[in-house]
């Protein structure tokens, strides 16, 4: 049998006026049934029955021979006998019954959609109006108390691996047992108290804890797997159930230069409406460098300028202020490096600078303020390209070898190794902008030496499979040297160069993920820029 990927409550119905419903809440993944008060009773034996199958189904032999479903069938044909029962005024109250067969067709859809390690396996005998509806899985337990009224679900945490730490109050990083893909695959509890996911975070087998209060000695630190929720694409960066390399919140174009010189501003704009953007913060110098964005704060890395050229810094998400150093890339980044973004660190890929063009991929943590360190190489020394990031790999895509480039690499996340071309851009182009949706990998702009303009191509490729990219659409402005942000639900490009006429352009334009189309422009930047730095959350 396979593992519950809808979460069951306890459903407490004494003050339930004369109603049998079930209700399904896409925003929080719960179910809940609710009965006549004084049809409890009725349905109590019935429900126990359920019970002993659901029992029989999670045994070894059950998990073989699914033949034991031909007879839960006959038990939700009795609990229906007993919601038929019901007086005239629940049906007549109720008449979404008749929309339930949907609804389940919803619940599964959902299901199917949050499950790719994990084939769920879902009954397929459930009647157009059951009024009882449950998967089958490891540890399921279902049971109803006519006495409290209430109808109970559970999951055995058999498959849930613990592990309980002492600690002595010298750190806040620990090693454990197993390693995890981020922290929404854990559960840790401090001295019993469970604590938020972005109250630590993890990379690998480190688990580190966030805190601002010194840990007491004695302490208890207890970290639970679990493995059966561990699908891609749900990580601890980026904003709620969304990841580092997609927003939900704001989208933010950092740094930047235009005639004379260079900014160090930081925008900020909605991801919610179109509107224009504000100024909420400054770099520690003004200079254009490469983004990455944590769950919590957003990251700006290398780059020329009035500042130091191997600086990361980082500013917060939570509150709108200054950003400030917190550690340095191995060498020199001069120009045009791609900026990417896993769960745990960020990455810095190719570029110029120290001497000459860099096929260098760097990683640092967001956990610990600290330096990169480096972790592979790309296929192609190169500068001016650009990066994507999906739930498992980086991207680096087009750029200047000495000639223009389409190669597109990928290097995982998962281990430090070096990169594989997997695919073409449909131009070889340079100083081009990278969006992610949470299937596919767009490159936005650019410049290409066989044409004097800027480009307006927006291209896209699956992350699902090594292929090239196809033209999807077009930006608003042709220009090259702009940022690029990504939604949930769209990519924008802001800021840029265009040519001709020659100048730095304060546009905002956004596309969508869903359909293949040209992006529309929906608000501006405080200041008018090229070669700026993208992050969101």
């Amino acid at each position: 049998m396979t593992d519950i990927n809808i979460k069951l409550q306890q459903l407490d119905i004494t003050n339930a006026s004369d109603n049998a419903t079930l209700i399904y809440s896409s925003a929080n993944n719960t179910l809940e049934y609710r009965l006549l008060a004084n049809s409890a009773e009725g349905l109590d034996t019935a429900i126990n029955t359920v019970q002993d199958n659901v029992d029989a189904l999670t045994s070894t032999a059950a998990a073989n021979d699914y033949s034991t479903y031909t007879t839960v069938t006959g038990l939700i044909n009795t609990v229906q006998a007993n919601v038929d029962a019901l007086p005239d005024s629940a049906a007549n109250d109720y008449s979404t019954y008749t929309t339930l067969s949907g609804l389940i067709d919803t619940v599964q859809d959902n299901v199917s959609s949050q499950t790719s390690n994990t084939q769920a396996y879902v009954a397929n005998t459930l009647v157009s109006n059951t009024a009882l509806i449950f998967e089958a899985g490891d540890g399921i337990s279902l049971s109803a108390n006519s006495t409290s009224k209430t109808i109970s679900f559970a999951v055995s945490m058999g498959n849930v691996t613990s592990q309980v730490i002492s600690l002595d109050g010298s750190a806040n990083s620990f090693t454990i047992n197993q390693s995890a893909a981020n922290s929404n695959m854990l559960l840790v509890f401090y001295n019993g108290l469970a604590q938020d996911p972005t109250e630590y975070s993890v990379d690998g087998t480190t688990l580190t804890l966030n805190n601002v209060d010194p840990i007491i000695s004695s302490s208890k630190l207890e970290i639970r797997h679990f493995d059966f929720f561990d699908v891609p694409g749900i990580s601890s960066g980026g904003g709620g159930g969304g990841s580092s390399f997609q927003g939900t919140v704001s989208g933010y174009t950092s740094g930047g230069t235009d005639a004379p010189g260079y900014t160090n501003v930081i925008d900020k704009f909605p991801f919610s409406s179109d509107s224009n953007a504000s100024d909420v913060g400054d770099l520690t110098a003004a200079q254009i460098g490469a983004g990455q964005s944590s769950s919590t704060h957003g990251y700006f890395s290398g780059g020329q300028g009035t500042g130091t050229y191997n600086k990361i810094e980082k500013f917060s998400f939570l509150a709108d202020g200054n950003a400030s150093d917190v550690g340095d890339l191995t060498g020199n980044f001069l120009d045009g490096f791609a900026g990417h973004s896993s769960s745990v660190s960020g990455y810095v890929s190719g570029g110029g600078g120290g001497p000459g063009l860099r096929n260098t991929i760097e990683k640092f943590p967001f956990s610990t303020d600290s330096n990169a360190t480096d972790v592979g190489d790309l296929t192609q020394a190169r500068q001016t390209t650009t990066g994507q990031s999906s739930p498992t790999n980086g991207y680096t895509s087009g750029g200047d070898t000495g000639s223009y480039s389409n190669v597109i690499d990928k290097f995982p996340f998962a281990t430090d190794a070096n990169a594989s071309d997997v695919g073409d851009l449909t131009q070889a182009r340079r100083l081009l902008a990278g969006q992610n949706s949470s299937e596919n990998g767009y490159t936005s702009g650019g410049r290409n030496p066989a044409i004097s303009t800027a480009l307006n191509t927006i291209d896209k490729f699956p992350f699902a499979t090594d292929s090239n990219a196809t033209d999807v659409g077009d930006l608003t402005v042709s220009r090259f040297g702009p940022a690029g942000q990504s939604s949930s639900e769209s990519g924008y490009n802001s800021g840029g160069y265009s040519a001709p006429p020659f100048i730095s352009r304060n546009i905002i334009d956004k596309f969508p993920f869903s359909s293949d189309a040209n992006a529309t422009d929906v608000g501006d930047l405080t200041q008018a820029r090229r070669s700026v730095a993208g992050q969101q959350v």
